[in-house]
């Protein structure tokens, strides 16, 4: 499923226009939504039932250059990642629905 299917899926589920879906959307995935701009200032989003958007810590590490096999310097990183939470885990690995 990509944006546009999403903003159509929340459009259908809601019976509300793909306009206002969109800004549904955005408003929670966009590059400025709510969850980005929480894991930007260093929180977490936890939503029970689905899981966590958090931030991970990345060490600094040497690397290679894949091309010229030159060993390089990774700096250090602060990444985002989603870890699925009990519920959603369950509806997944038993192929039910909601």
């Amino acid at each position: 499923m990509n944006k546009q299917e999403l903003i159509e899926a929340v459009a259908t589920r809601l019976e509300a226009s793909k306009a206002q879906a969109a800004t549904i959307v955005e408003t929670l995935f966009g590059p400025d939504g709510i969850i980005a701009s929480e894991l930007k200032r260093g929180g977490n989003v936890q939503l029970t039932g689905f899981g966590n958007f958090e931030t991970r810590k990345r060490a600094a590490r040497k690397g290679r250059n894949p091309q010229t096999g030159e060993t390089i310097e990774i700096t250090a990183s602060t990444m985002p990642a989603f870890r699925a939470g009990k519920a959603l885990k369950d509806l997944v690995n038993r192929g039910g629905t909601p």
